[in-house]
Parts: structure tokens; C-alpha cells; sequence
């Protein structure tokens, strides 16, 4: 008899690109890939945070490599992705949150999250997959996108369309670029402790909502991402292209 054998998780001969990679998700993102075997280019904005990662990552004997760029800046974007060699693996970390009252909620401020959480996203996609189709390799791109990019929250109506919309989008491109093997999924977390959350973990009412909210009983850790990225990045997910997934300790499962 024949037995199955579990698709590797194993990405040694891989190259893949993290946006966000100098700290909180983004870098457990790269971490996990680099771990994997992948070489991983890890891009951001903050090129001094950005070197600080790539150096220690690199002192863990994994191959990495450091790349200045801002999402929201669409000509930088494109340059980037031409003079790079095509991707098996993009995970777009990048991300922005600004929130406040919907009626409160300034233009600029609008302008600013949706640049970099829907349309650097978009592009980034685009670009990624031209260069995958043309290289012919079957590649994965996923994004982080959110728990809320299913359900509303407090004072985060612009966060949210900005990643209801990532979650639509992502789900339209797996329609055109299946015939390609080219696969396109979501991470959607729930509140994790990074940087960018911090003001919310410092607030004990906007703590209290979430804990009542998540089942598990705990916020989550950038550990608890690597995992699922891996997954989605590896020959185990072979036949997951459009979906999202969601690792927010049962908060959308009421």
C-alpha cells in the first residue's frame, strides 16, 4: 500500500518578499519564511529598524536581505518589484491604523490608510503576480489583513473599509490568476501585541471589549501568525486560493 506523504513546508530554493518586516508581524513573517529556507527580502520604510532585522536575522544563519521601500508610493513600489527577480512568495505586512469616530474622521487620514492598506496592496499584488506569471512559477501572495476586515469595531469604520475591501480583492484576483497557479489568500488576525496595536493594549476599556470578544480568552502573539503564514506560503496549502484565515481565538465565530 501506498501511503500519502504531508506536502512540504519546507521553502529551501525560494525567494520571498515581506513587506513590513522591520518589527511586529511583518518580522515574525520574514523569521518564518527565512526559517523555512526561503531567502527572504525584507522590506520597509524605517531603514534603520529594517537593518537591525536583517542583521539578526542573518546572525541566525538565514539567508536575508534588506529593501527601503514605502508601499504608498506606487512608482518606488514598481521600480522595486522590476529590478528584483520574481517572487514564489509575497506577504504584504505593511499596514496603517488611524482611527476615530466615523464622524470625526479626516480626509487625510482616510487617504493615508487607504494608500497603504488597499491600494499599495492592490499594486503590490499586481506587480507580484506579473513577475510569478512571466517566470512561470506557481506562487503564493498573502496579505495580513484583520479580523475587522469581517466585523466592525470601534471607532475603526476607515480601518475596516480598508480591509473589507483587501478581503474582496484578494478573493477577485484568485478568480483571474488561478489558471496561472498563482494563489492569493488573507491572514486575518485578531488584536496581536506589536507596535502598532500598543495604544490599544494601554487602553483598559478598549481591553476589556476585546477580551470579552475573544473565545480563547487572550490576545495574540506574532507567534501565533507564523505558523499560518507558513502554511499558505508552502505546498500544504496547494489547493487554498481565495479565503481567508482567520486567527482571531473565535471572535467571528459568534
Amino acid at each position: 500500500m501506498k501511503l500519502p506523504r504531508t506536502p512540504s513546508m519546507n521553502l529551501t530554493g525560494k525567494r520571498a518578499l515581506v513587506t513590513g518586516a522591520s518589527s511586529g508581524i511583518g518580522q515574525g513573517c520574514a523569521v518564518a519564511l527565512a526559517e523555512a529556507g526561503a531567502h527572504v527580502v525584507c522590506a520597509a520604510r524605517g531603514a534603520e529598524r529594517l537593518a537591525v532585522t536583517v542583521a539578526a536575522m542573518q546572525n541566525e544563519g538565514w539567508s536575508a536581505e534588506a529593501l527601503s521601500l514605502d508601499v504608498a508610493d506606487l512608482g518606488a513600489l514598481t521600480a522595486a518589484l522590476k529590478a528584483q527577480a520574481p517572487f514564489d512568495v509575497v506577504v504584504n505586512a505593511a499596514g496603517l491604523a488611524l482611527h476615530s469616530p466615523a464622524l470625526e474622521t479626516k480626509p487625510e487620514d482616510y487617504d493615508a490608510v487607504m494608500n497603504v492598506n488597499l491600494r499599495g496592496a492592490y499594486f503590490l499584488s499586481a506587480g507580484a503576480a506579473q513577475g510569478m506569471k512571466t517566470a512561470g512559477l506557481k506562487g503564493s501572495i498573502i496579505h495580513i489583513s484583520s479580523q475587522m476586515g469581517h466585523v466592525g469595531g470601534i471607532d475603526r469604520a476607515v480601518y475596516c473599509a480598508s480591509k473589507f475591501g483587501l478581503e474582496g480583492m484578494v478573493k477577485a484576483m484568485a478568480i483571474e490568476w488561478g489558471q496561472d497557479s498563482i494563489r492569493i489568500n488573507t491572514i486575518c488576525p485578531t488584536f496581536i501585541r506589536t507596535p502598532l496595536t500598543e495604544p490599544t493594549f494601554d487602553d483598559p476599556e478598549r481591553m476589556a471589549w476585546i477580551k470579552d470578544k475573544i473565545k480563547l480568552g487572550r490576545t495574540g502573539t506574532v507567534e501565533d501568525i507564523m505558523g499560518a503564514v507558513l502554511y499558505l506560503a508552502t505546498d500544504a496549502s496547494g489547493l487554498v486560493t481565495g479565503t481567508s484565515l482567520l486567527v482571531d481565538g473565535g471572535w467571528t465565530a459568534d
